[in-house]
């Protein structure tokens, strides 16, 4: 298959090193980046070269306020154009199919979303095909999929398993890409919302950076060296195992404890339902709490706690310079915020640094983002393990 990704691969170690440097805090000069990578002016000038040739990398304008100090001939900014290729993004939950399309640099284009009414791969993967088509109808010219699933992936291309669809070692990626022609990349979707946020969000120049989401499961991940740690744990439900409180509730499941069976959005909804009979919506549930409602406020505070703990020995053990907290549940912290940050201190050194807890009000089509992120990686950089 000859797409228009196609055409920049493959890229060696140092050409993905100065691709990766421009696409993420371009436009720079020639004298940053090789400052920035440690290069001599002529292995930059080697490696830049054919980065321009195919196209990737282009002279962009200088900065009339902050020109280049340079001697000899004239040299202008290397940047890339964002424009230049669009990519898909779909987030698969239980229910709905949220999609976006990007510029290469990950910002949000369009979006479209569509009811998921069945868990058939196949009809998942025709929906999938619907939705590419609506698309390129606006953006002819898309480079590739991404595809964010809740569950674990293997190899970029088979949901090995997922709770949410019932799924088992599900070729997906093979399925997309025979209906449409393009080339297709899968991935948990929380490996790919840490990707995109390194590259292009809260994480960007960290070194040690980590995400924490929460909404109808948890999720973690986090970056060392500026990099994403790859763990055989990846959309296993870790946080099962995560004890915050042994005297804590159940979830349905029996679980005492846990911080899922504290802070996911079913679990804090069974446990309102469970007390009061009454079946509500997490948002009711957080403005019920802010009212004083007594069992919402409990079964919030509840939460408030068990996120500050979680918080807190996130930021003991892995020393981030940041930590994301994002997902659909993140309104918690609307209600629930001094206990939160209570619970935090309680939890760390009384010397300690301030926890760098930075709340992101997002979406699915968030998560959509996240996983264009992994096709501008892996399809336009040949990324096969970022």
């Amino acid at each position: 298959m000859t797409t228009l990704a196609a055409s920049w691969l493959p890229l060696s170690p140092g050409e993905r090193a100065v691709a990766i440097e421009v696409l993420v805090h371009g436009p720079l000069s020639r004298s940053e980046i090789a400052r920035r990578l440690n290069l001599s002016a002529g292995s930059l000038t080697r490696l830049t070269k054919p980065l321009i040739e195919s196209g990737l990398l282009v002279e962009a304008a200088e900065d009339p306020g902050h020109p280049e100090v340079r001697q000899g001939r004239p040299s202008q900014p290397l940047d890339i154009v964002a424009e230049s290729r669009s990519f898909a993004g779909f987030k698969i939950t239980e229910d709905m199919v949220y999609g976006v399309v990007t510029t290469l640099r990950s910002d949000i284009v369009a979006r479209h979303d569509r009811p998921l009414t069945t868990h058939d791969p196949d009809q998942v993967a025709d929906l999938l095909r619907q939705m590419t088509d609506e698309f390129t109808r606006d953006f002819p010219a898309l480079a590739g999929i991404g595809i964010g699933v809740g569950g674990r992936v293997e190899k970029r291309a088979v949901v090995a398993e997922s709770a949410f669809l019932d799924w088992h070692e599900v070729p997906l990626a093979q399925l997309v890409e025979q209906r449409t022609g393009l080339p297709a990349v899968l991935e948990n979707d929380v490996a790919a919302l840490v990707e995109a946020e390194t590259w292009f969000g809260a994480g960007r120049g960290l070194d040690r950076f980590a995400v924490l989401t929460i909404g109808a499961g948890l999720g973690y991940g986090l970056v060392l060296g500026g990099s994403r740690v790859v763990s055989t744990e990846d959309g296993r439900g870790v946080g099962r195992r995560w004890m915050v409180n042994p005297n804590g509730p159940l979830t349905p499941e029996g679980e005492r404890g846990s911080a899922v069976s504290l802070l996911t959005i079913p679990s804090i909804r069974y446990q309102v339902r469970a007390a009061t009979g009454d079946d509500m919506t997490y948002g009711e549930i957080l403005a019920l709490a802010a009212e004083g409602h007594p069992m919402a406020s409990r079964v919030v505070d509840d939460a408030a706690q068990a996120l500050g703990t979680l918080v807190a020995q996130i930021a003991n053990f892995a020393m981030p310079q940041k930590i994301l907290l994002a997902g659909e549940g993140v309104g918690l912290v609307d209600v629930a915020a001094p206990l939160v940050e209570e619970t935090i201190r309680a939890n760390r050194h009384p010397l300690a640094d301030p926890v760098n807890l930075e709340t992101k009000v997002s979406d699915f089509h968030d998560w959509a983002r996240g996983a264009a992120v992994l096709a501008i990686q892996v399809l336009v950089l040949g990324a096969a393990d970022v």
